[in-house]
C-alpha cells in the first residue's frame, strides 16, 4: 500500500505533497507558495500579512451565503528532527513516506504530520465542491513550533469569523476546548578555558530516548537526555571540553553528548550508570544508552565546568502540578530542552507552561533561581497565552451534537498541556467561538511520530458535517 492508495484521497495528496516540501520554522516559504497556489489556481482571495501568515476566502455554497463566516487554522511549520544515522538534510530533502499497516510514518525523521494533516484537510476544504458550507474563510500559519511566534505576530483585526476551528487536534474521539499558555527561559555564561589536564579525552553520549512533545508527552515519564547526562558527568568528575544536548525547546530531548578528559578508568562506571538509569526509567523509556567513545584530545578545558554537571543533573524537568479541576491534566510543567558550547560560552534554553498565567510565571522565577545559583544570567521571552475552556460555548454543543450524529459518539472534551494557537489568535480577535479537534497523531515532535489511518477519514466526515451545520 502507497499514500496515493489512502482515503480521503484529496487529503492524503495534499499531504504527500507538503512532505516533499521543507518548511522547517522560519523557512515555510516553499509551502506558503504551495499554498498560495492553491489559492490562485482556484480563483479565490488570498492575504498575506506583514508576518508570513496567509489567509485565503472562499465565498459560501449556494443557499448557504446567511450563514456565520468559519475559519479553518492550522499551521505550515514542522519539527525537524531525525535518528542518529538518518542521512536527512530538512533544508532540501523531502520526507520518506512509509506506510506500515494503520500507521504512516517517515523514515528515521519526524513525519510532519502536526501540521500538515490540517493544512492538508483544509487545502482539501478549500478545493472541495460537495460540501454545502457558508462562507469560509482558511489560515495559514508560519513559525507555530517556535514559541506561536507566526500567530503572536498575525495581523489584529484581519479576520471576520464567528468560530474558529483549529486543526491541530492529535487524538481522536475529543475535541480540544482548551490550552496551556507557554514562556521561554535562557541561561547563559561564559566560563574562562584553561589547558586540559592529564588523561585520555573521551565522548560520553546519551541516546535511546523517545523524546517527543514536551507538553503532550510531559507527563509520561521518559527519560531527558540533559539531567541523564549531568548526572553521569557529575559522577565521572571528569574535566569538560564541550556538552551539547537537545534540539528544540518544545522537544524532550532525546540525545545529548560531551567531550571530556579524565585520568580515570570509566568504562565501568559508564556501565554501572547505564544500569541504574535503565532501572529507573523501566518501561517508559527501555531503549536508553550510554556510549564511551574515544575522542580527538581537547587543547583546552571549561574551567570549573563541574558546575555544569551538577546544575544539569539538579534542574527541574517535567510535571511540577497537576489541574485540580480536569482530571489527568497537567496544569503546570517545565522542559529542560538544550545545550550548547562555543569555545567557554554555555546556553542552556528551557521551557515552561501552565494554564494558570500566575503558574507559568512562578515556574519560570523558579527555573531561574536555580540557573542563578549556578552563576548563570538568564532571560525570558516567548511568552503566550493559553486559551481558556468554554464548554458551554455554541461551538462546543454544535461539534458535540454533529460528532454523535454522524460518528456515533459524543467526543471526549479535553484541554491540552500544549500550546495551541486558539489562544493567541483569539485575544487578538475576542467574541470568536473556538474548537480544536484533528485525526489521531502520535510521538509527535519525535522521529518516531506517526499518523494513524483509519483515523482519518473519520475526522474527514466530521469535519464536512460540522460546516455544513455551522
Amino acid at each position: 500500500m502507497t499514500i496515493d492508495t489512502l482515503e480521503p484521497k484529496a487529503i492524503f495528496r495534499h499531504f504527500a505533497a507538503l512532505a516533499a516540501i521543507p518548511r522547517a520554522s522560519g523557512k515555510e516559504a516553499a509551502a506558503r507558495a504551495y499554498v498560495l497556489e492553491q489559492a490562485s489556481r482556484l480563483g479565490l482571495e488570498a492575504i498575506q500579512d506583514s508576518a508570513g501568515n496567509v489567509v485565503i476566502r472562499k465565498p459560501a455554497s449556494p443557499g448557504r451565503e446567511s450563514a456565520p463566516m468559519a475559519a479553518l487554522q492550522s499551521h505550515l511549520d514542522m519539527v525537524c528532527e531525525k535518528n542518529e544515522g538518518t542521512a536527512h538534510d530538512f533544508d532540501v530533502d523531502p520526507i520518506q513516506l512509509v506506510v506500515d499497516g494503520d500507521w504512516l510514518k517517515a523514515a528515521g525523521t519526524t513525519l510532519g504530520a502536526d501540521n500538515g494533516v490540517g493544512v492538508a484537510s483544509a487545502l482539501a476544504v478549500l478545493e472541495s465542491a460537495d460540501i454545502a458550507h457558508g462562507p469560509l474563510e482558511f489560515v495559514f500559519t508560519i513559525d507555530e513550533e517556535v514559541g506561536l511566534a507566526g500567530a503572536s505576530d498575525f495581523t489584529p483585526g484581519l479576520l471576520r469569523s464567528k468560530y474558529f476551528l483549529n486543526l491541530d487536534g492529535e487524538e481522536e474521539g475529543t475535541l480540544c476546548i482548551g490550552c496551556a499558555g507557554g514562556l521561554n527561559t535562557v541561561a547563559r555564561r561564559t566560563f574562562a578555558l584553561k589547558p586540559a589536564g592529564a588523561g585520555a579525552a573521551w565522548r560520553v553520549k546519551v541516546a535511546g530516548l523517545a523524546g517527543g512533545h514536551s507538553g503532550i508527552d510531559i507527563e509520561k515519564g521518559r527519560g531527558n537526555a540533559l539531567r541523564i547526562l549531568g548526572r553521569v558527568l557529575e559522577a565521572l568528575g571528569a574535566e569538560i571540553a564541550e556538552i551539547h544536548g537537545g534540539s528544540k525547546r518544545n522537544a524532550i530531548p532525546r540525545e545529548a553528548w560531551a567531550v571530556i578528559v579524565s585520568e580515570s578508568e570509566l568504562a565501568g562506571k559508564i556501565a554501572a550508570l547505564e544500569a541504574e538509569v535503565k532501572a529507573e526509567l523501566g518501561a517508559f523509556d527501555p531503549r536508553v544508552r550510554i556510549e564511551l567513545q574515544t575522542a580527538d584530545r581537547p587543547a583546552q578545558v571549561l574551567d570549573g565546568g563541574a558546575a555544569i554537571a551538577r546544575l544539569l543533573a539538579c534542574q527541574h524537568h517535567g510535571v511540577l502540578a497537576m489541574s485540580p479541576d480536569v482530571p489527568g491534566l497537567v496544569q503546570t510543567s517545565t522542559n529542560l530542552a538544550t545545550i550548547d558550547t562555543v569555545g567557554g560560552a554555555v546556553e542552556i534554553a528551557t521551557s515552561q507552561r501552565s494554564a494558570i498565567e500566575a503558574s507559568k510565571q512562578a515556574a519560570g522565577r523558579m527555573v531561574s533561581a536555580i540557573f542563578h545559583l549556578a552563576g548563570f544570567d538568564t532571560e525570558q521571552g516567548g511568552g503566550y497565552p493559553g486559551w481558556k475552556p468554554e464548554p458551554e460555548s455554541g461551538i462546543v454543543k454544535l461539534s458535540q451534537a454533529v460528532h454523535a450524529d454522524v460518528l456515533g459518539e459524543t467526543p471526549r472534551l479535553v484541554a491540552m498541556h500544549a500550546g495551541l494557537e486558539c489562544g493567541v489568535i483569539g485575544e487578538k480577535h475576542s467574541g470568536m467561538e473556538m474548537i480544536s479537534f484533528g485525526p489521531h497523531i502520535i510521538d509527535v515532535h519525535s522521529p518516531s511520530e506517526r499518523l494513524k489511518i483509519s483515523s482519518v477519514a473519520p475526522f474527514w466526515k466530521f469535519l464536512k458535517a460540522l460546516l455544513e451545520r455551522l
